[in-house]
């Protein structure tokens, strides 16, 4: 057997013991998955949700269009954020900047102080190191992976065309009514619970990162899209409601585009495709 043949298969066999991802060298001193790679794989079905973005009518804002969507393919989602000793491998690797977070935090609680770029770098190292594609979710896959845990844009915003400011307002006592309290410090991973999925902490204290762009569109007179405009230097984040900032802010509470008060802390989780190098390797040797 020839030194490629045989590479190859060693490559193959490793990636069919580790078929969630990296791993780590646990007490026992056996092998064990890393906990980054935990998943949940949710079934294909619909969704009816407020699309993102702005939406402008005469000038003026509107409420956000809600269209229903239809999943036609599983969707493979991490169970947790990706944490703190996470993205300190991909650091240590050379694979990412470290986190803008000065702040004592857990080791095993969801990374914060990372940009949408920092998030892309993380996804980008993952890949390259568990052969499979790691990519962060469009908010569509978000929504639907958070089920009753997704806020979105605030309900029951009113839109009155004499008085913009009656949207702010509105939108200011509809985040009241959310009880939320101030709860900046990130904490241990599972802290906010699990929802009907099987997926932790949604809308917790920290806002994710998703792929989609922000947009800017304009009705018409019947309230059909007349035009759009994305801005792909803003991406939209989600959380106890919906956010926009752009690329490169890793601080929510720094600036950025959304509604209500800022985002007390960024971080991330990523959907995995199998198309990656491993899945190449292993379905032409028939094993997967």
């Amino acid at each position: 057997m020839s030194p490629f043949i045989l590479k190859v298969f060693s490559v193959a066999m490793a990636a069919a013991t580790v078929p969630m991802g990296l791993t780590a060298i646990g007490r026992n001193g056996h092998r064990e998955p890393h906990p980054a790679a935990m998943t949940v794989t949710l079934v294909p079905g619909p969704i009816t949700y407020p699309l993102p973005g702005e939406f402008l009518r005469n000038g003026r804002p509107q409420a956000n269009l809600r269209l229903r969507r239809q999943f036609h393919e599983p969707i493979e989602i991490m169970t947790y954020q990706v944490s703190v000793s996470d993205y300190a491998d991909c650091v240590s690797a050379g694979g990412c900047q470290p986190a803008q977070e000065t702040r004592a935090i857990p080791s095993n609680a969801p990374v914060t102080g990372v940009s949408y770029l920092d998030a892309n770098a993380y996804a980008q190292w993952y890949s390259e190191v568990t052969g499979d594609d790691w990519r962060l979710p469009s908010d569509e896959e978000w929504a639907f992976a958070a089920a009753e845990r997704f806020a979105g844009e605030f309900e029951g915003v009113e839109n009155d065309a004499s008085n913009p400011a009656r949207r702010w307002l509105t939108s200011y006592k509809a985040e009241v009514d959310l009880n939320r309290k101030p709860d900046p410090l990130p904490r241990s991973r599972g802290s906010f619970g699990v929802n009907s999925q099987g997926l932790a902490d949604f809308s917790g204290n920290v806002w994710e990162w998703t792929s989609t762009c922000y947009v800017r569109t304009t009705l018409a007179a019947d309230g059909s899209v007349a035009s759009s405009v994305d801005n792909c230097g803003v991406h939209v984040l989600e959380g106890l409601h919906r956010a926009y900032m752009s690329n490169f802010v890793s601080d929510g509470k720094s600036g950025g585009c959304a509604v209500g008060t800022p985002p007390d802390n960024l971080g991330f989780r990523l959907v995995r495709d199998h198309s990656g190098w491993a899945s190449r390797i292993l379905g032409g040797l028939g094993i997967v």
